[in-house]
């Protein structure tokens, strides 16, 4: 039951990630439903971590679409901002803080037109059903955009600026 409640751990996160399509997937080969969207096949990914928990991730096979029309870049900080970022904290003894973000991807809207089928690990109730993608999945090609992109207007929000030597360095 181990990998079962990993799976079940992951699908409670994952579930909200998709919008019942209320059609059949004949529907949507008909061009019917849904033109311009293109089905996407996902699968579970394990791992035992180093505290011999076990994890399971729902992953989207981006691999398998077509390239997104937006753009896929995802830029992270710099090596040096991170440096410079922990010595202007030494120097003024400040405290630094980090944070985790559980299944982070999850929380940016999905840039792609895709669908896909609802397999077992989404229960009964949603198992044989087409699920239009509505959030970044692990896999897609323009997850990580998407979630920088959204990360970034999160901070922002915040009253953060992003700083010209470093997109990825915010100050207040």
């Amino acid at each position: 039951t181990l990998w079962q409640d990993a799976i079940a751990k992951e699908m409670r996160h994952v579930i909200p990630a998709f919008s019942k399509a209320n059609c059949t997937l004949d529907d949507i080969k008909k061009h019917l439903k849904y033109v311009g969207f293109q089905r996407i096949r996902c699968h579970m990914v394990f791992d035992i971590k180093m505290d011999f928990t076990r994890k399971a991730r729902f992953v989207a096979g981006g691999h398998t679409t077509d390239p997104p029309p937006v753009l896929t870049y995802a830029s992270v900080v710099s090596r040096e901002s991170v440096q410079i970022a922990f010595l202007v904290a030494a120097l003024n003894d400040l405290d630094i803080s980090l944070a985790d973000i559980g299944n982070a991807y999850l929380n940016a809207p999905c840039k792609e037109k895709i669908y896909t089928v609802a397999g077992k690990e989404f229960g009964p109730e949603l198992e044989g059903q087409v699920l239009i993608v509505t959030k970044a999945l692990y896999g897609l090609k323009s997850s990580g955009a998407a979630w920088q992109e959204h990360l970034a207007a999160s901070i922002q929000g915040l009253g953060f600026l992003s700083t010209r030597g470093d997109p990825d360095v915010y100050l207040r």
